[in-house]
C-alpha cells in the first residue's frame, strides 16, 4: 500500500468535496479510480497523486466525480415526503401570502429522483395547496449525475425502486430507452452544479431543504460548516430534512430538532414558532 499516495488523494478529496476516506477504503479508491489510471497510463495511486499534484487539467474533478456516491431512488425513506405533504406544505401555505412561490432545495440531487419525488408530492397536493407556485432546485457536485437528472430518463429498474405503478403511469412516459419524467414535473425543477463546501448565497432563500445521506461522508467540522451554511439559506420558518442516521445535535446551534419529529430540523426561531402554534 502506498500510504503517502492514499493520504494525498484522500486529502484532496476532502478539501474539494468534504468526502472522508479512512484507510479501510483503499479498495474503493483503487476500484473506482482504476479506469482513470488506465486511460491516463498511470501505473498506480502514487502516479495518480503525482499527476493531481502537478495540476493535470480536469483530473482532480474527474477523481472527485468517480468517488462521489450517487445511490438514490424515488421516495427514498418515505417519511420525509409524508411529513412534507401532511405537515410542512400545509403550514407554509397558511403562512405565505397568496401567490408567494415556495422554494425547495434538493441539496444532493444526484440523478434527480429526490427532486422529482418532491415534484410529485407537490403535484398531488389538494387543489388549494397544489395551485401555489413552487420552484425545486436540485444541486450536486457530479456533472454526470446532473446530466441524467436534467434528462429525466430512467431505466425500468430505477422506476421500480420507490414508484407505484399508478405514479409511474401518471408522471412518466415510456420511451425506447426507459421512462421519461413528464414535462410538467420537469418544468418544476432546475438542476445546478454546486459544491456544498462552496458559497451558497447565490441560491437564495429556501422554505424547505432536503440534504439527506450526505453528512455521513463528512467529518464533524465539515458537517458543522455545511449545516451552518444551509441554515443561512433557510427562511426563518423553513424546514430541513436530514437522513435517518444524521443529526445536528453536537454540531451546530443554528438548527434545532423539530419536537416530536425524526430527521426534521429548523432554525431556532422556527422551532419556537412551531411550539407556539401547537
Amino acid at each position: 500500500m502506498n500510504t503517502a499516495a492514499f493520504e494525498g488523494i484522500s486529502a484532496r478529496l476532502k478539501a474539494r468535496s468534504g468526502l472522508m476516506l479512512g484507510p479501510d477504503k483503499l479498495y474503493l479508491l483503487e476500484t473506482r479510480l482504476a479506469p482513470i489510471m488506465k486511460r491516463e497510463g498511470l501505473r498506480d495511486l502514487g502516479a495518480l497523486e503525482d499527476a493531481m499534484r502537478r495540476g493535470v487539467p480536469g483530473l482532480e474533478a474527474e477523481v472527485v466525480e468517480a468517488m462521489t456516491t450517487n445511490e438514490t431512488l424515488f421516495f427514498r425513506d418515505e417519511n420525509p415526503f409524508t411529513h412534507l405533504r401532511q405537515i410542512t406544505l400545509p403550514r407554509l401555505h397558511e403562512a405565505r401570502s397568496p401567490g408567494t412561490r415556495l422554494r425547495i432545495w434538493s441539496a444532493a440531487a444526484s440523478t434527480g429522483q429526490e427532486a422529482y419525488s418532491i415534484a410529485i408530492t407537490l403535484a398531488e397536493m389538494p387543489p388549494g395547496l397544489g395551485g401555489r407556485p413552487a420552484e425545486i432546485i436540485g444541486t450536486d457536485i457530479s456533472r454526470e449525475a446532473l446530466a441524467r437528472a436534467r434528462a429525466g430518463l430512467y431505466t425500468q429498474f430505477e422506476v421500480q425502486r420507490g414508484l407505484s405503478i399508478q405514479r409511474l403511469m401518471k408522471y412518466f412516459r415510456k420511451e425506447a430507452d426507459g421512462w421519461r419524467v413528464s414535462e410538467a414535473l420537469r418544468a418544476m425543477t432546475e438542476f445546478r452544479e454546486l459544491n456544498l463546501l462552496g458559497d451558497l448565497r447565490s441560491l437564495g432563500a429556501f422554505d424547505v431543504v432536503f440534504c439527506r445521506n450526505v453528512l455521513i461522508y463528512f467529518d464533524a467540522p465539515t458537517k458543522t460548516r455545511v449545516l451552518e451554511a444551509i441554515a443561512r439559506q433557510m427562511a426563518p420558518d423553513g424546514v430541513l430534512y436530514l437522513g435517518g442516521a444524521e443529526t445536528v445535535l453536537g454540531l451546530t446551534s443554528a438548527l434545532m430538532p423539530v419536537p416530536g419529529e425524526r430527521g426534521v430540523y429548523a432554525r431556532a426561531e422556527g422551532v419556537e414558532a412551531m411550539r407556539r402554534a401547537g
